[in-house]
């Protein structure tokens, strides 16, 4: 199987591993994207990507500072780098040399900026969410950028793995940027919901967090076969039948009272 997660936003720039890193598909269209994006003020950068002034100005100086051909030390493996909630749950870092290979293979990250990643692709710190409306010469915004070649890209990645189920553990936002028209796989998407006396509704970030467990899930069982995605169990989760229609699964547990959100 492929498995997709979605970015974080959130870094940690001094990740750092003795696995090789490996060059990002779509390199040459990041360095055109972030050539666009440095032409952009600090309130226009600011305002395009809804954040603060702090945040723009941090930006703003990591598109000035992009490369075509960094060095690499400036660059970190992007399943260690993006340090957000799905991230907590994949816990990339702890995976074996062995799953990490196996990840190379069969996980993308979805993306703003580079469109498409694997787990050992050398990544420049950046922040460009895929829903931003970022003109270029391909259109008003980044979905007409990438059009249909970031689906084009993962059915390259599904044939190299002989596969034809794709796992969608992206987040919406990210998801659209894949061209369902363009696909030639299968797509199951889980979805994580919790249980809080009788009231079932999804949580933002244990919904993310548990993304990225699925997709650890699959990496360490190797798995072929999308049943075996109904026995994810990771943090209580439990695969719902009745709740789930054709390749939307859902998975459910008991809302954790202990937890900060609640």
């Amino acid at each position: 199987m492929l498995v997709v997660v979605s970015p974080a936003k959130r870094l940690n720039e001094k990740a750092g591993t003795e696995l090789p890193k490996t060059a990002p598909v779509f390199q040459d269209d990041a360095v055109t994207l972030a050539d666009v994006a440095r032409k952009l003020s600090v309130p226009k950068l600011q305002k395009l990507m809804g954040i603060s002034e702090n945040l723009a100005r941090l930006n703003a100086g990591r598109f000035a500072g992009f490369k075509a051909e960094p060095e690499p030390e400036e660059t970190a493996p992007a399943a260690l780098m993006f340090a957000g909630d799905t991230y907590l749950g994949l816990e990339a870092a702890t995976l074996s040399d062995d799953e990490m290979n196996w990840a190379q293979d069969h996980l993308r990250i979805l993306s703003g900026l580079y469109g498409i990643l694997r787990p050992l692709d050398q990544m420049q710190p950046y922040r460009l969410e895929m829903g931003s409306r970022l003109a270029t010469k391909r259109g008003k915004s980044l979905y007409d950028y990438w059009g249909d070649r970031i689906s084009h890209a993962l059915n390259t990645a599904a044939a190299a793995v002989n596969t034809d189920v794709l796992v969608n553990c992206a987040s919406v936002e990210y998801f659209t940027a894949v061209d369902p028209k363009a696909l030639n796989v299968r797509v199951i998407t889980p979805v994580f919901m919790e249980d809080r006396n009788g009231q079932v509704k999804i949580v933002s970030f244990f919904a993310k967090k548990a993304r990225g467990a699925m997709a650890r899930f699959v990496i360490e069982r190797r798995l072929t076969d999308p049943e075996g995605l109904k026995d994810f169990d990771s943090g209580g989760y439990r695969y719902i039948p009745d709740m789930s229609e054709k390749d939307r699964w859902v998975f459910l547990r008991d809302y954790p009272e202990n937890s900060e959100t609640s």
